[in-house]
């Protein structure tokens, strides 16, 4: 598990997404309802865009008690299929790679920094998951100048 932030997107400083599903940009507040924007790999192989999880996909992640639907797209260039986003995550014993929007617009870039390495690794993710997992209060993983993040891989109910 990985995040990209306002700075690092594809464009930089920018919240588009190439998959919408909820979103028409790159954000959420983490509720079932509301979930987060999430980054998976995607292949051109064939010509088309297909992504390794399908859009429109919730996945609850434990570690920063929200909510996550794929809606974009992780690996840049004419051939993201040989990046990690969509073959590395078994280097690292994971089986597939996820990448989520932790956002940071209006926060420093070193906030985004941090934050990202305090949520990258080998997680939890619970792949289309019942309605009633606890929600960590705030918008989005950064909010309010903090990290929203570290509560471990258990699941907590509401």
């Amino acid at each position: 598990m990985t995040a990209y932030t306002w700075f690092d997107n594809t464009p930089a400083a920018s919240p588009d997404i190439s998959h919408p599903v909820v979103h028409r940009e790159a954000g959420g507040t983490g509720t079932y309802e509301d979930p987060v924007t999430l980054a998976v790999g995607h292949s051109l192989e064939t010509g088309k865009d297909v992504l390794d999880i399908p859009s429109g996909t919730r996945i609850y992640i434990p570690n920063v008690r929200r909510y996550f639907i794929v809606e974009d797209t992780c690996g840049d260039g004419p051939t993201p299929e040989h990046g990690p986003c969509h073959s590395g995550a078994e280097e690292y014993g994971g089986s597939v790679w996820i990448d989520m929007w932790i956002g940071g617009e209006g926060e420093s870039s070193s906030l985004a920094r941090r934050c990202t390495g305090q949520v990258t690794g080998v997680r939890t993710a619970v792949f289309n998951p019942r309605a009633d997992y606890a929600v960590a209060s705030g918008k989005g993983v950064i909010h309010h100048g903090k990290c929203d993040a570290g509560y471990g891989d258990q699941l907590a109910t509401k």
